[in-house]
Protein backbone atom coordinates (compact mmCIF):
# COMPACT_ATOMS: atom_id res chain seq x y z
CA UNK A 1 0.00 0.00 0.00
CA UNK A 2 1.24 3.86 -0.57
CA UNK A 3 1.06 6.07 2.49
CA UNK A 4 0.41 9.42 1.37
CA UNK A 5 0.36 11.22 3.95
CA UNK A 6 3.74 9.64 5.85
CA UNK A 7 4.48 13.51 7.34
CA UNK A 8 1.62 12.90 9.47
CA UNK A 9 3.26 10.23 11.76
CA UNK A 10 6.84 12.18 12.05
CA UNK A 11 4.72 15.37 13.00
CA UNK A 12 2.89 13.24 15.49
CA UNK A 13 5.94 11.27 16.74
CA UNK A 14 7.53 14.36 17.41
CA UNK A 15 5.26 15.97 19.86
CA UNK A 16 4.72 12.55 21.15
CA UNK A 17 7.61 10.43 21.19
CA UNK A 18 5.88 7.27 23.31
CA UNK A 19 4.21 6.56 20.14
CA UNK A 20 6.84 6.46 17.62
CA UNK A 21 7.80 3.03 17.52
CA UNK A 22 3.99 1.47 17.58
CA UNK A 23 3.51 3.77 14.59
CA UNK A 24 6.52 2.72 12.61
CA UNK A 25 5.79 -0.75 13.16
CA UNK A 26 2.05 0.49 11.51
CA UNK A 27 3.75 2.25 8.95
CA UNK A 28 5.77 -0.97 7.79
CA UNK A 29 3.28 -4.06 7.71
CA UNK A 30 1.01 -0.86 5.64
CA UNK A 31 3.48 -0.06 3.23
CA UNK A 32 4.29 -3.99 2.84
CA UNK A 33 0.63 -4.98 2.46
CA UNK A 34 -1.52 -4.90 -1.07
CA UNK A 35 -4.88 -5.30 0.29
CA UNK A 36 -7.76 -5.68 -1.98
CA UNK A 37 -10.52 -5.51 0.85
CA UNK A 38 -11.54 -4.91 4.64
CA UNK A 39 -11.25 -8.28 5.23
CA UNK A 40 -7.26 -8.64 3.94
CA UNK A 41 -6.62 -5.42 5.64
CA UNK A 42 -8.62 -7.59 9.21
CA UNK A 43 -5.88 -10.31 8.84
CA UNK A 44 -2.82 -8.03 9.31
CA UNK A 45 -4.52 -5.64 11.69
CA UNK A 46 -7.33 -7.64 13.14
CA UNK A 47 -8.57 -4.68 15.30
CA UNK A 48 -9.48 -2.19 12.23
CA UNK A 49 -12.62 -1.16 12.41
CA UNK A 50 -14.83 0.30 9.92
CA UNK A 51 -16.09 3.79 10.69
CA UNK A 52 -18.02 4.24 7.14
CA UNK A 53 -16.97 6.59 3.85
CA UNK A 54 -13.94 4.39 3.26
CA UNK A 55 -12.31 5.49 6.67
CA UNK A 56 -10.72 3.08 8.60
CA UNK A 57 -10.00 3.25 13.06
CA UNK A 58 -6.78 1.62 14.04
CA UNK A 59 -5.94 0.99 17.48
CA UNK A 60 -2.08 1.87 18.02
CA UNK A 61 0.41 0.66 20.70
CA UNK A 62 -2.34 -1.55 22.53
CA UNK A 63 -5.10 0.95 21.83
CA UNK A 64 -3.39 3.63 23.51
CA UNK A 65 -3.66 5.75 20.50
CA UNK A 66 -6.09 5.94 17.50
CA UNK A 67 -4.86 6.29 13.65
CA UNK A 68 -7.89 6.78 11.10
CA UNK A 69 -7.05 6.31 7.58
CA UNK A 70 -8.94 6.72 4.31
CA UNK A 71 -7.88 3.47 2.81
CA UNK A 72 -8.46 3.05 -1.30
CA UNK A 73 -8.29 -0.53 -2.29
CA UNK A 74 -8.57 -0.19 -6.05
CA UNK A 75 -5.48 2.32 -5.97
CA UNK A 76 -4.12 0.97 -3.27
CA UNK A 77 -3.54 4.15 -1.52
CA UNK A 78 -3.89 5.11 2.16
CA UNK A 79 -4.41 8.80 3.71
CA UNK A 80 -3.68 9.19 7.07
CA UNK A 81 -6.50 11.97 8.33
CA UNK A 82 -6.36 11.60 12.16
CA UNK A 83 -3.59 10.00 14.80
CA UNK A 84 -4.45 10.91 18.15
CA UNK A 85 -4.57 9.60 22.16
CA UNK A 86 -7.94 7.37 22.71
CA UNK A 87 -9.27 10.75 24.40
CA UNK A 88 -9.15 12.93 21.36
CA UNK A 89 -10.21 10.08 19.37
CA UNK A 90 -13.39 9.26 21.65
CA UNK A 91 -13.99 13.79 21.17
CA UNK A 92 -14.23 12.85 17.17
CA UNK A 93 -18.34 13.98 16.36
CA UNK A 94 -17.93 13.38 12.67
CA UNK A 95 -15.69 10.83 10.63
CA UNK A 96 -16.88 12.16 7.51
CA UNK A 97 -15.36 15.40 8.45
CA UNK A 98 -11.69 13.89 9.16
Amino acid sequence: MRIVTFRRIREYTEKVPEAKTALEEWYHKTSKASWENFREMRQTFNSVDHAGSNRYVFNIKGNKFRLIAIVIFASKKVYIRFIGSHSEYDDIQDYSSI
